[in-house]
């Protein structure tokens, strides 16, 4: 077991030597490009992670995948002569980086190594052509144009154009041209201020003068609105009271007036003058001539007046009959209250009605509680009851 242990530990002490002496680590963001000195240089280029590279055989060169980023700020600031010859500082940055793929041939070409001054050969290469790139477009600007944001971003697309071809050969790609500042001197810095004034003066004047011309035909147009609602307006209220007096009156013109009249005359009206008068009515309410009816052509007026003369006629003739009726039953019942009355009085006259009557009578008749012996007969009247009722009787 002692001897499998070493055995296990040299094979891991070996390999992990020969790890360490032949494999090259590309770090992320960045691509290698593998150099054999026999065979030159590879045409891939290798991604991020460990790569082959054996001592003597082989050479790694590390480079940048990313973006880069070519500032001329502060002190470092573009000085551009303009062409009203004014002198102005740009502030400019431009994001390049190596075309993807191309990592090979910038080491190829030898522009991968070091310039002397702390950079790479191809990032000496990459600042002196976009300075010289431009310098040549950004000249062609006016001091004026610097603060005209639509010329300034067309000479940057421009610069950025031209900077992407004259960088083709270098392997090198620009992704834009950003002009973050300008800077004149201070003097003609406040005569631009005032000229900058100036232009957004006229911008503003004109922005009004198209606000009011923008208010003029909205007036125009609310103006011409209104007289088109108003007239609508007083069309439909034309048409209304059109319909209004159709509605009302009719379309019947007799000659004859009174209840009824006008609908005895359009019974006895011929085919073809009702059809003239049914498509008049037709036209002034909108519908279809076998929608109108007899009431469309008379009018409300007319059915109206028919309705009051019937409701009044109909009255009439009921209260005529309710009175007449009335006073016939009112005779006869005056007749048959007579015969009963006739009838009662003769049976009261009667021996069984005056008995009947005395009853009545004697129910209603209250004696004293205590009776008094004053008469001269010597028996209270009220104990002699055979003459007592006979006096009720009327004997």
């Amino acid at each position: 077991m002692a001897k499998i242990g070493k055995i296990i530990v040299f094979f891991v002490a070996v390999f992990v030597l020969l790890r360490g002496i032949s494999t090259y680590t590309v770090q992320v963001g960045n691509v290698g490009v593998r150099v054999s000195n026999f065979s030159g240089v590879d045409t891939a280029d290798l991604k991020p992670g460990w790569r082959m590279e054996i001592p003597g055989v082989h050479k790694i060169w590390e480079m940048p995948g990313h973006y880069q980023y070519l500032n001329f700020t502060g002190e470092e600031a573009l000085e551009i002569r303009t062409k009203d010859n004014n002198i102005v500082k740009l502030d400019i940055s431009v994001p390049y980086r190596i075309v993807p793929g191309d990592a090979h041939l910038v080491v190829s070409a030898g522009n991968h190594l070091p310039d002397g001054g702390g950079g790479f050969r191809y990032q000496r290469l990459m600042r002196e052509t976009t300075i010289s790139v431009l310098r040549a477009k950004l000249a062609d600007l006016k001091s004026s144009d610097f603060y005209d944001t639509n010329r300034r971003m067309e000479v940057a697309e421009d610069a950025t154009v031209t900077l992407t071809a004259e960088l083709g050969p270098l392997h090198l790609e620009a992704e834009n041209v950003l002009l973050r500042a300008s800077y004149f001197r201070a003097e003609y810095e406040l005569q631009l201020s005032s000229i900058q004034l100036n232009e957004q003066s006229k911008l503003l004047d004109g922005a009004r003068e198209r606000v009011a011309d923008r208010q003029q035909k909205l007036d125009n147009y609310v103006q011409a609105t209104a007289a088109q609602a108003a007239s609508l307006e007083q069309n439909w209220a034309k048409r209304i009271a059109d319909m209004d007096r159709a509605y009302q009156v009719g379309f019947v013109k007799q000659e004859e007036n009174g209840v009824g009249a006008a609908r005895i005359f359009l019974d006895a009206m011929e085919e073809a003058p009702r059809g003239e008068i049914v498509v008049v009515a037709a036209k002034t309410f909108s519908l279809e001539p076998p929608a109108i009816t007899d009431g469309h052509l008379l009018g409300i007026k007319t059915v109206q007046a028919e309705t009051l003369e019937y409701d009044q006629r109909v009255k009439a003739e009921a209260d005529g009959v309710s009175g007449r009726l009335a006073a016939e039953g009112a005779a006869k019942v005056a007749e048959v209250r007579g015969e009963f009355e006739a009838r009662v009085n003769a049976l009261l006259n009667s021996p069984a009605g005056r008995a009947y009557v005395a009853y009545v009578a004697a129910e209603n008749i209250q004696f004293a509680e205590t009776l008094t012996f004053q008469s001269g007969e010597g028996i209270p009247s009220v104990l002699r009851l055979r003459e007592f009722a006979r006096a009720f009787m009327g004997g």
